[in-house]
């Protein structure tokens, strides 16, 4: 028990505590330096974009700047990546958005919709915690490969056209679907303010020029500087153009977020959404950088990283953040030690929320949405969604169609999550259902091999099936109607060899399977064998009772061994030919 106790303590001191692990690394002051110039550089990237993101996700920008403060700097310290960049991200940023506004609609006050916006942070951040402490890490995976690729490219471009209306500077209704502002915004062409719209196709030739010709300077950082001055010089807010305006300064004090009662749980099932796609976010970026600088990676731990992040954004009045992909390739690319970096990046953060606010009065809100639309199409890739197909035409499906249901019920993304994670659980279940059952012959090579595939010569009186696949109630009848209907086709048959190699688990329904096949092989006058079965499978059946019942003398460890024990038991009356053949001597010695 004090053993037992003692291990249980230890972990939950590792699991608060990882840090550990890097801070002794900062008293080598190359370590400190390289983590010092790494932070500043993420910092210049994070002040616009978490300026540009809040402003996606409907919230004034110094909300944004909120975002960017505290959680990026406690993900860092509670997190197990060390050159993960938290923050404000695009697609966590747009479903805030929509999940807040399918509850309070399009007009509520500003009040209100900071309190929901930090709520639903708060309740991210409860859940990813959770899971983290509960070490259920693993359920991310029911987000498949499909499904985030999918739902990215459909996010990204619901996020490109959602800032169409900023940059031609037109003011549209929003509608029911975002395919409504879409056409609303195309309908509003003719009003487009030009001065916006320069300021915006300005912003795209900064932001991608700079990205291909100098990578090495914070694009975002150099565009937005621009268009302050050019705003400024020029007057655009004179012009009609909308600007940034008064950003509130100052550090976000603690509070407490209040929602109406029956708002949520409705709120609630949409946070474990965002909670599994930020936390899918950010695990697939550290996941790439740990894969190069080979430094331990735990899911469960970035968990709790990444659930204190979002819970400490809720209660200093900011909003739902994640792992980015950009400017943890920024950080990694900076060459970032350790986790002080982010601490660095949050401390910035904060300089700029104390002295640096008026600077950035005179922002084009179109140079925001510029920013926006650079960064998420980077998201777009169709690539995976070929692979995936040539891959296993099933995940194709589950991509495509999770592209176009996100789309079409845009802005209820989650309904296209749900879609996709749903498709593809019940095309696993119809694959598993269905698993190959092939009869195996002798291979010229030697090996036992599928006899139709390679086309090769089989036995009347000794038949070696192979099932690829578990055995459970959903498949129990597919197997078993298999081996009748081959028992058919074969009317001389006297030897029938189960190769259960692939089963990894039997359940109930197929044990009771098993037990009445044997009974009415045996009636039909037909040896029955089972061989290479798992031994947790075998464990099983011997607490079933189905090994008695069939007989311990009928289980083998290789098919081979079955098929010669039926011929000591059978003699001439089985053609044992086409599966024990030996190899001849001189394919023997070609094949070696």
């Amino acid at each position: 028990m004090k053993d037992w106790l003692a291990a249980v303590l230890l972990d939950w001191k590792e699991r608060f505590t990882p840090f550990q692990a890097w801070v002794g690394e900062l008293k080598q002051p190359g370590v400190l330096k390289a983590d010092a110039i790494a932070g500043l550089t993420v910092a210049l990237v994070l002040v616009p974009q978490s300026m540009a993101y809040a402003q996606l996700a409907g919230l004034p920008a110094n909300v944004g700047l909120y975002a960017s403060f505290l959680p990026v700097i406690l993900a860092a310290i509670w997190g197990s990546s060390r050159q993960l960049a938290t923050g404000p991200v695009a697609i966590v940023s747009l479903m805030s958005a929509t999940a807040i506004q399918a509850i309070l609609g399009d007009q509520p006050t500003p009040a209100t919709y900071l309190a929901y916006a930090a709520c639903l942070a708060l309740m991210v951040g409860v859940f990813q915690l959770g899971l983290g402490l509960l070490r259920l890490g693993k359920l991310v995976d029911f987000l498949s490969h499909p499904v985030v690729i999918g739902f990215t490219n459909a996010a990204a471009l619901i996020i490109a056209t959602s800032q169409l209306s900023k940059l031609f500077g037109v003011t549209v209704a929003k509608g029911e679907q975002h395919y409504e502002l879409v056409w609303n915004i195309l309908l509003a062409l003719p009003d487009t303010h030009f001065p916006s719209l320069l300021f915006a196709l300005f912003s795209i030739v900064v932001l991608v020029s700079l990205k291909k010709m100098a990578p090495s300077l914070p694009n975002v950082l150099v565009a937005v500087v621009l268009c302050i001055v050019l705003s400024w010089a020029l007057d655009f807010e004179g012009m009609g153009g909308h600007v940034v305006g008064r950003i509130e300064g100052g550090l976000p004090g603690f509070s407490i977020p209040f929602i109406a009662a029956g708002d949520i749980w409705q709120l609630f099932v949409t946070a474990m959404v965002i909670a599994l796609i930020g936390f899918v976010e950010a695990i697939s970026v550290a996941k790439a950088i740990a894969s190069q600088t080979r430094q331990r990676l735990s899911a469960n731990q970035e968990l709790v990283g990444q659930g204190i992040a979002n819970m400490t954004a809720g209660l200093f009045q900011g909003y739902t953040v994640s792992g980015s992909f950009s400017r943890s390739a920024v950080n990694f690319a900076a060459d970032a030690r350790t986790g002080f970096s982010s601490v660095v990046t949050g401390i910035l953060v904060a300089v700029t929320l104390l002295f640096l606010t008026p600077l950035l009065y005179h922002l084009p809100q179109a140079t925001l949405a510029a920013v926006i639309m650079v960064a998420v199409l980077n998201l777009i890739k169709i690539e995976p969604i070929i692979h995936a197909w040539r891959v296993e035409p099933h995940d194709g499906i589950v991509a495509v169609i999770t592209f176009v249901i996100t789309l079409g019920v845009a802005p209820h993304l989650e309904l296209g999550i749900l879609a996709g994670v749903g498709l593809s659980l019940a095309l696993f279940l119809y694959r598993s259902m269905s698993p190959p059952f092939v009869e195996v012959a002798r291979h010229p090579d030697g090996s036992l091999r599928d006899a139709q595939a390679h086309q090769l010569k089989t036995s009347e009186t000794v038949a070696v099936y192979r099932f690829d696949g578990d055995l459970y109630f959903a498949n129990t009848g597919y197997l078993e109607g298999k081996i009748l209907k081959s028992v058919a086709a074969k009317p001389g048959l006297k030897v029938l060899v189960l190769d259960m190699e692939a089963m990894d688990q039997v359940d109930s329904t197929g044990e009771e399977m098993l037990q009445k096949l044997a009974d009415r092989l045996q009636a039909a006058g037909i040896e029955f064998f089972l061989a290479r079965i798992k031994l947790r499978v075998y464990i099983a059946f011997q607490r079933s009772g189905l090994s008695r019942h069939i007989g311990e003398e009928r289980f083998f460890r290789e098919r081979t061994l079955a098929v010669k024990h039926a011929q000591e038991m059978l003699g001439e009356a089985i053609d044992i030919e086409p599966i024990l053949v030996s190899m001849p001597a001189d394919k023997l010695a070609h094949s070696k």
